[in-house]
C-alpha cells in the first residue's frame, strides 16, 4: 500500500537549497547517508492536469495565510514574486538559494478529508431547503 510520496527538487546549489529547507521553512529531517537530507512535509494532496506533454510535473507548497508568509521570507531577505490571485488559490513564487524558484499558494479550495465550511443563513442551501414552502421540509409517512 501507498505509504506517502516522495518528491524531488533539482538545484544547482543543492546544500543552500536543503538549509533553506531546514532553516528557514523549519522542515523536520532525517539523514539518509552521507549527509544527504530527507525532509518532512505536511499533509499533501496531488492533482492530475490534462496536458499535451504528459511529462511535465509541478510541485507546490502550501500555507494557510499567504501575505504572512511572504512577510515572513522578506524578514529573512529571501526574494518572493507579487502574490498573484488564482481561481484555486493566492500564490506566490519563492526564489530558492540554487536559483531554482518554489510555488507557494494559500487554497481557496477544500483540502480533501476537509469538512465544507458551515453555510451562512441565506446562501443557496437554504434556499435549497425553502422550495417545499414557507421554509417547511415535505411531509413523509411515518
Amino acid at each position: 500500500m501507498i505509504l506517502g510520496a516522495h518528491s524531488i527538487i533539482y538545484s544547482k546549489d543543492a546544500a543552500a537549497d536543503r538549509r533553506f529547507l531546514r532553516d528557514v521553512l523549519g522542515f523536520p529531517s532525517v539523514d539518509a547517508g552521507g549527509g544527504w537530507l530527507i525532509f518532512g512535509l505536511p499533509p499533501s494532496e496531488v492533482a492530475v492536469h490534462p496536458s499535451e506533454e504528459g511529462q511535465h510535473h509541478e510541485f507546490y507548497l502550501m500555507c494557510d495565510d499567504i501575505r504572512d508568509f511572504v512577510q515572513m521570507l522578506e524578514r529573512r531577505k529571501v526574494p518572493c514574486s507579487p502574490v498573484q490571485e488564482e481561481q484555486w488559490g493566492s500564490l506566490t513564487r519563492v526564489t530558492l538559494p540554487g536559483g531554482g524558484r518554489l510555488g507557494v499558494y494559500q487554497p481557496k479550495h477544500r483540502r480533501p478529508g476537509e469538512r465544507p465550511a458551515p453555510r451562512r443563513p441565506g446562501t443557496k442551501a437554504r434556499v435549497a431547503a425553502t422550495r417545499h414552502g414557507r421554509g417547511r421540509r415535505p411531509r413523509t409517512s411515518r
